[in-house]
């Protein structure tokens, strides 16, 4: 795990209860406490209604591919051994969206459509990523 090549995400203070979570094998998003809108991506205001007012909530990470794309061009260096690599946007149960990479299938079985569960990826030991893999439907 110590010889990570690829770009790693920042963890501050305003998202760290995101990436603790993953490590403990649950997906928690930050949710507005007034309105209930979920949000992939940790803000200070609501974007639904403006409030401060947050907590953090678990979701289950199942869901479904929305959209389907592919990475040919090497970007960074670390991702040139997988070129070309598959890109998701996941709608989760919730209804929330996210975007990340579909494991353990190959590129002609990643679809739209396709259920999809979480699959916690340990790459440091202080990162794990949200990834996903295909379920039987």
């Amino acid at each position: 795990m110590s010889d990570y090549k690829k770009p790693l995400p920042t963890i501050t203070d305003a998202n760290r209860p995101y990436w603790e979570g993953l490590k403990q094998r649950r997906v928690l998003f930050q949710t507005c406490a007034d309105c209930g809108e979920k949000r992939v991506y940790a803000f200070r205001f609501c974007p639904h209604c403006a409030s401060e007012e947050t907590k953090w909530v678990e979701v289950s990470g199942k869901g479904e591919i929305w959209a389907v794309g592919a990475f040919h061009q090497v970007y960074f260096e670390g991702f040139r051994d997988e070129i070309p690599y598959n890109v998701v946007a996941v709608r989760l149960n919730d209804g929330s969206r996210i975007y990340s990479n579909i494991v353990g299938s190959p590129r002609e079985e990643i679809a739209i459509g396709r259920r999809v569960e979480p699959f916690f990826e340990d790459v440091t030991p202080e990162v794990t990523l949200l990834k996903f893999r295909i379920v039987d439907q």
